[in-house]
This record gives C-alpha cells, structure tokens and sequence, in this order.
C-alpha cells in the first residue's frame, strides 16, 4: 500500500509537487546547499547559482516565482545587483536577500524582504518564503473589474 509521501515523492526523493519554483543565488557551498536542502524540503523545486553571472543566466532562462539572494557575493555585482535584475524581468519575481552570518543578522532583523537563516527559525524562514511567493502572486494576479 503507498502512503501519501510515497505518492509525493518520485525520481530519488524529488518531490513531484512543487509548490514555487526559486533561485537560490549563494556564492558559499555550505549555505547554499543547506538552503537548497530546506526549501526543497518545504516543496519548492529550486535552481541554484554560485555567482551573480550564473544567477542572471538562469533568471534570463527560465522563470521563478521566488528569488532569494545573499548579500555577499564576492567582488563585482553583489547579491543586491542580481535582485535588481531579477526585478526588472518581464515575470516579476519576488525577492529577497538572506544572510547566514552573524554580522549581518542584526541589519536583517529589522528590513523587510530580508531573511536571517538559522536552525532556530527554519519554520519561520519557510513561512516567509512563501508569504512572499503569495504577496507576489496576489499582485501579479489581481482580479478582473466588474463591468458596469
């Protein structure tokens, strides 16, 4: 007999619903698979890009509902360069910077559309993600006036 999270998996543990496609866009290993691994988790499918080059590559190769950058992406466009881009697409993604260190945990607390990732906020950091997905939805998607 198949449970329900059998049926919800398929092709070695992909999930076969997915809620949001998102760019995950981190220039660090470590975070960017643990983010990836969370949110794949939560039932996002997820593209991964290690450098800005590659983010807007994907950003100008498919579509996301969801694109969650880190501030600190080395010399050259920053994370903030890849978001801006992200904006300016056809698509209208949402976006949102995310930070692992600690530095920044403080500034991040504070602004809106940005995330701090802790093990001690996982449920939250996934309640965001989606209330972005959803405020980005309820924008493009406005309904159609009444004719008079």
């Amino acid at each position: 007999m198949r449970t329900f999270t059998d049926a919800l998996l398929s092709d070695g543990g992909r999930r076969s619903l997915d809620l949001a496609r998102v760019l995950l866009v981190h220039g660090e290993l470590a975070p960017r698979l643990t983010l990836q691994t969370i949110l794949q988790a939560g039932g996002y499918a997820v593209d991964v890009a290690a450098t800005p080059a590659e983010a807007i590559t994907k950003l100008d190769e498919g579509q996301y509902e969801l694109v969650l950058s880190d501030a600190e992406l080395g010399s050259g466009p920053t994370g903030r360069n890849v978001l801006a881009y992200a904006r300016i697409k056809e698509y209208h993604p949402a976006t949102a910077l995310v930070t692992s260190s600690e530095r920044d945990r403080k500034n991040f607390a504070r602004a809106r559309h940005q995330m701090s990732i802790y093990t001690e906020n996982l449920p939250h950091f996934l309640a965001e993600v989606a209330e972005l997905i959803g405020v980005r939805a309820s924008r493009r998607y406005r309904p159609l006036r009444q004719a008079v």
